[in-house]
């Protein structure tokens, strides 16, 4: 079971890939992998949990919680406080159960499985934890140090061996020096500490057991305390009664009263705030996954087991001292366990043990957790002094620097003042673990199958409410502070961390967010009102359309944006996907360009079943294309709109992306004329409208919309088709398709200061003002702000009748009425008849209409149905749009406008 747990497939599915990055910074966990894991669950995992939880609360201030809370209150806070980290353990438990663990403890597990915005911002967290708790367990050695050889308050000269001076900076004086000890340690290596660890723990379990002994054994007594008030001395009498129902009953309720270390009135909350302290440190099983021989068989055990045994021992103690302590003996008197113990320097050795190895433990998982964030780079240079190791592989530089913060904390100078801002801490690294596990319960994902089963959503969440109701009731003012810097450190590490290949949660989080609402999403309540464009923009080679994507992008109107390519090969004849390869490329295109598209890519024996492909598959529920943007089929020569583009401009970026040169001028392309109009009709036949982008790549927006000429830019609109005069009407479908693909783009951010120009093409005796009304009225109902301008175009007119069949009324006139019945007028059925000078003539007409657009949208004529007219077809666009600069040829086959609320 052990070599399961460590074998590649599961180091992979936690660590989430290979790459040369990742390899990278894996390889100073070499050594360590490499080392023999040897420690069994006791020695690995119930010893350190049981030595950071049975430190400076167990022997210096179970009394003052018992004193000023009473043992109802004292119970109920044990019992809150064992939920909240009883949830978590379910928490941690999951986590380290959900694959191979390597050494790093809690922030490699939960950086590995929830991405470095998680990751990062827990070790940060942690860190700061273990480090304030460092410090809280030097303060507390120092106070016990003082309690037991300082000169008494009042006093000059010590007598016997209260010896040592006490004031702030001598007790900072003293903390110092312990914190130098424990660095000393720390820096020679943490096997010192490890090898003295069991023998710690059986000083301690004496200790507890002479202790408990104690309370039967001990005879009543009196005991003298000296309390400092204004450098004197005063004294008071605490009594140990033994077991008294008397005693008892005085110690079932509260009696809050004044800290004599601090001269501040305790509160419900300020006590919890003291006594959660000794319930931290669940997490130091877990911080030994890198020496454990079965990680995910020991963490589990090990840790609950723990856990239930110092709540029992807690609960026992808290009884034993309310029936045989007075309220004044377990309020003023903290070292009182030492006074009526029966071997009193046995207790004094348990303290300064316990502590001490407290103090240890926390710095050197501060500096572990330091080392593990510094050799991740997820936060650059700011923390690449810690990566330097000694040679035999210990981190002294994130030792050094965890000291120095730790001694930066000792000015606090009282146990009492910090203990609020370790517990503030604690609390938001637990909540934020039980909010790690929720995220994954809820995400999903099938890799998300820890062995420990004991959890779920409910504990997750119960965790996270306790957690956060704790803090605030504990210290408002800090719980909110680290909340925002929490939540400064979760953003700065989603926005400027570098990319990582350990997963990202929020991903999962999304993917299940959006599969559930896609299916919430039914295109049977589909309705006109709401309808908004979703672009498939068929693109050969992103190197010569690059404004053509950040036109359509203006284009889509918060819809569906997709960018196909179709890639000529058989896959029979080729040994893999090669359009795996090029998806990084489009996808790092798509970034740089900053437009919000997706990429679907597909390999087609022909450029026209390629696109039939993506019309039919591309999208899922109801997102998917309504609308296809095909490049407009001519023979200009390609440019390079990448070269040009701002995005790829920088020295240091790479213009290439993967992506082929551009077609020479004289190459022959890809697709005929007439499988190009046939890609135009297998649109209009699947119900598809259809754009075609002419000199798109010439439109250079920024200096068309930032221009300092008065005049704004114009977009010039022509809703009629240009090709039969003989149907100028601007209320079928695909006239108002039209306008609303023109309106759409000027209501996008980049346009808005671009104003509608609206042509109304008229004829003379036809009542021009009458039809101006009556389009100006159509405008006014759909919302649509434009400018109508009267076109004359008798010229044109007869110069059609003059070169085709002659004016309608005839059979031709009355086929014509058919197709016009349907709503959407077709390409001549006679394309012949309209001959190229009539063609050019309309041209003419569009260009003269001044001052220049800055982009042109006219009305694209269904192809025809005889496949042998698609050349013919294709020309006569060629000839209307030549000379035009960038122009939209638009036709559309659904109704898009509404004027119903």
């Amino acid at each position: 079971m052990a070599s399961s747990e460590r074998s590649a497939l599961l180091t992979y599915r936690l660590c989430g890939g290979s790459g040369e990055e990742e390899r990278g910074r894996e390889r100073g966990r070499t050594a360590a992998a490499a080392a023999p894991r040897k420690l069994p669950t006791f020695l690995g995992v119930v010893v350190p949990t049981l030595l950071s939880m049975f430190s400076v609360v167990l022997f210096l201030r179970l009394g003052f919680v018992v004193g000023h809370a009473g043992l109802y209150q004292a119970l109920a806070m044990f019992a809150v406080a064992y939920f909240i980290i009883g949830m978590t353990v379910l928490s941690v438990c999951a986590i380290a159960t959900n694959g191979a663990l390597d050494a790093g403890g809690a922030y490699y597990m939960i950086s590995r499985a929830l991405g470095p915005e998680f990751g990062g911002s827990i070790g940060i967290m942690f860190f700061l934890a273990n480090v304030c708790g460092s410090a809280l367990y030097v303060l507390g050695l120092v106070e016990a140090v003082v309690d037991s050889f300082g000169i008494p308050p009042g006093q000059k000269v010590g007598t016997g061996v209260h010896v040592l001076p006490q004031s702030y900076w001598y007790e900072l004086l003293y903390g110092t020096v312990l914190l130098a000890l424990c660095l000393v340690v720390c820096l020679v290596g943490a096997s010192i500490y490890a090898k003295a660890t069991f023998l710690i723990f059986l000083i301690v379990a004496g200790v507890l057991g002479t202790i408990l002994i104690s309370f039967f054994a001990t005879q009543p007594l009196g005991v003298p305390i000296r309390l400092p008030h204004f450098n004197v001395s005063e004294t008071e009498n605490g009594s140990f009664t033994g077991f008294s129902l008397a005693t008892l009953r005085e110690n079932l309720g509260g009696g809050y009263g004044v800290d004599y270390t601090t001269g501040q009135v305790m509160s419900f909350s300020s006590v919890f705030a003291v006594m959660f302290n000794g319930c931290t440190g669940i997490m130091a099983g877990s911080n030994m996954s890198g020496d454990l021989k079965r990680p995910s068989y020991s963490i589990p055990r090990g840790t609950i087991s723990a856990v239930l045994f110092t709540y029992l021992v807690y609960n026992l103690l808290a009884f034993l001292m309310c029936a045989t302590c007075n309220r004044i003996l377990l309020q003023k008197d903290y070292g009182f366990l030492r006074d009526i113990s029966i071997f009193p320097p046995l207790v004094t050795v348990g303290i300064y043990a316990a502590t001490l190895s407290a103090a240890m433990s926390n710095l050197i998982g501060a500096s572990r957790i330091l080392y593990a964030l510094a050799r991740d780079d997820l936060f650059g240079r700011a923390l690449a002094l810690a990566k330097k190791t000694s040679s035999s592989g210990n981190p002294v530089m994130a030792v050094i620097l965890s000291w120095l913060v730790v001694q930066l904390v000792l000015f606090s100078g009282k146990l009492n003042t910090i203990a609020g801002v370790v517990t503030t801490f604690f609390l938001l690294v637990y909540a934020t673990v039980n909010l790690a596990c929720l995220a994954l319960e809820w995400a999903s994902a099938p890799n998300f199958r820890p062995t420990f089963r004991y959890f779920t959503w409910h504990t997750c969440l119960l965790g996270i409410a306790g957690c956060c109701v704790m803090m605030f009731l504990i210290s408002p003012v800090s719980a909110s502070a680290s909340l925002g810097f929490l939540l400064v450190l979760l953003l700065a590490l989603h926005y400027l961390s570098p990319s990582s290949t350990w997963g990202y949660i929020s991903q999962a989080l999304i993917f299940h967010q959006v599969r559930k609402y896609l299916l919430m999403l039914d295109v049977r309540k589909d309705h006109v009102k709401f309808w908004r464009p979703q672009m498939l923009l068929m693109v050969q080679n992103p190197r010569g359309s690059a404004r053509l994507i950040d036109f359509v992008n203006d284009l889509k109107k918060s819809g569906l944006y997709v960018l196909g390519h179709v890639e000529l090969q058989d896959l029979d004849m080729l040994p893999s996907d090669p359009l795996q390869p090029q998806q990084d490329s489009w996808l790092s295109l798509v970034d740089k360009l900053n437009v919000k598209a997706f990429v679907s890519l597909t390999l087609a024996p022909s450029v026209r079943h390629g696109v039939r492909q993506l019309l039919f598959t591309s999208g899922l529920g109801g997102m998917r294309p309504n609308t296809l943007v095909l490049g407009f089929y001519d023979d200009a020569e390609p440019q390079d709109g990448l070269a040009q583009h701002p995005a790829f401009t920088s020295a240091r970026e790479e213009v290439p992306l993967g992506f082929p040169p551009l077609r020479a001028p004289t190459a022959p392309k890809l697709l005929s004329a007439r499988e190009y109009v046939g890609i135009v009709a297998d649109a209009l036949k699947m119900l598809r409208n259809v754009l075609l982008a002419r000199q798109l790549e010439s439109l250079d927006k920024a200096w068309e919309l930032r221009r300092a000429a008065s005049p704004p830019p114009t977009i010039h609109v022509w809703p009629v088709n240009l090709l039969r005069p003989d149907s100028a009407r601007y209320a079928d479908t695909c006239s108002l398709f039209l306008l609303q693909m023109a309106c759409v783009l000027n209501m996008a951010r980049a346009w808005r200061r671009a104003r509608l120009r609206l042509f109304l093409c008229v004829e003379a005796g036809a009542m021009p003002h009458a039809q101006e009304e009556k389009l100006r009225q159509l405008l006014k109902d759909l919302r649509i702000q434009a400018q109508i301008q009267l076109v004359p175009w008798d010229a044109i007119t007869h110069l059609h009748w003059q070169t085709c069949r002659g004016p309608p009324g005839g059979p031709a006139g009355e086929v014509e009425e058919e197709e016009e019945e349907e709503g959407s007028v077709n390409f001549p059925v006679n394309a012949a008849q309209v001959s190229d000078e009539y063609v050019c003539a309309a041209n003419k007409l569009v260009l003269e209409q001044s001052p220049a657009p800055a982009v042109r949208f006219l009305y694209l004529p269904r192809p025809p149905a005889d496949t042998s007219l698609y050349p013919l077809y294709l020309h006569q666009l060629e000839l209307l749009t030549r000379g035009l600069g960038p122009t939209v040829l638009v036709h559309g086959v659904s109704a898009v406008t509404s004027t119903q609320l």
